[in-house]
């Protein structure tokens, strides 16, 4: 089965409906900008450069609707708060509107620049691995989180067509399980090598030496290096460090937020605490227990050995070298 995440019908909106994987195969159709909306703040679609994609269409299908496009950006961008795509995507339709552009041409080419950037992205990763073959990663950076091979996974598909074969240790990225869900779900329908391990198995993997490589994605990218990314990426990369591990952070420039001096500044979505006590509606925790569940958390740029994007491989100091990226 060919994965598509997203796709504009008939100015329809059609969206894989993530929430309901693996167990079934479902769509979710917009035709405004309230259910795009919904979809982005539920999850229907999530992964920052999907999220990105879904936000242009939905700018354009805000336009058809006759919406004040201004006041459109503004609620569509709070849809999320982490993710940089978001407003990325957004601000790019905002300034072809402004400039009377053709607001579907310009929605159609953040599209395929999504499916670009992540082709080139798996190219510097094969790379960058080498002979590396044994991959952990942790949430999902896939096809799922994107339009086409994702960030963190583009070398694993790219890598198949070349006759270089992969296993990839999936955490399984409580509390939304997508690492579960989503990585092992699009992976083994791609007959790449997967394996779930629980979240806080990673360090008994990589002391056995199972582990070459740590790669994830990432919702933004500091002017400094530091990186948000799903809660748990943060763990991850401290004992990668220990292990000495090499932690890549694969993600395209629109990630990257320059105006950000540190990780410490990015803001921090918090989702309902009914994600943490319930587990496929079934609750694991008592009644009216106090509970805490951020998104993301962000970890710093001496435990990152290398940003891989679509403009090359980005090594420390990150502070002088993300600055040499052309964002154009």
């Amino acid at each position: 089965m060919d994965i598509v995440t997203v796709a504009l019908d008939s100015n329809k909106l059609i969206m894989l409906d993530q929430r309901k994987l693996p167990n079934e195969v479902s769509y979710f159709t917009a035709i405004n900008k309230e259910q795009i909306f919904y979809a982005i703040k539920e999850m229907v679609v999530r992964g920052a450069p999907l999220i990105g994609v879904v936000a242009a269409y939905g700018m354009y299908i805000s336009y058809l609707n006759g919406d004040d496009l201004e006041n459109s950006a503004k609620y569509l961008n709070s849809s999320r708060p982490t993710a940089v795509n978001l407003s990325w995507a957004i601000n790019k339709m905002l300034v072809a509107y402004k400039e009377n552009r053709d607001l579907l041409a310009q929605a159609k080419a953040i599209h395929q620049e999504d499916i670009d950037t992540n082709y080139q992205i798996g190219d510097y990763l094969i790379e960058l691995l080498g002979e590396k073959r044994n991959i952990l990663t942790h949430c999902n950076a896939g096809i799922l989180a994107t339009t086409k091979y994702g960030t963190a996974t583009a070398a694993f598909y790219i890598g198949k067509d070349r006759g270089i074969d992969y296993k990839v240790y999936a955490d399984e990225t409580r509390p939304r399980l997508q690492g579960a869900k989503l990585t092992a779900f699009e992976l083994s329908n791609s007959n790449i090598d997967v394996t779930v391990i629980t979240d806080n198995m990673a360090a008994h993997f990589m002391s056995k030496g199972m582990i070459d490589a740590v790669i994830t994605g990432c919702d933004r990218v500091a002017a400094n290096g530091d990186v948000a990314n799903k809660i748990g990426t943060l763990s991850v990369s401290i004992i990668a460090k220990y292990y000495n591990i090499p932690m890549y952070i694969a993600t395209p420039t629109s990630t990257i937020d320059m105006t950000l001096e540190s990780g410490q500044l990015i803001p921090i979505e918090n989702r309902n605490i009914d994600e943490v006590s319930k587990i496929l509606n079934n609750r694991i925790t008592p009644e009216n227990i106090k509970i805490l569940n951020p998104a993301f958390d962000v970890t710093p740029n001496e435990n990152i050995t290398a940003i891989v994007t679509e403009k090359g491989i980005i090594y420390p100091p990150f502070n002088k070298n993300l600055n040499k990226i052309s964002f154009n």
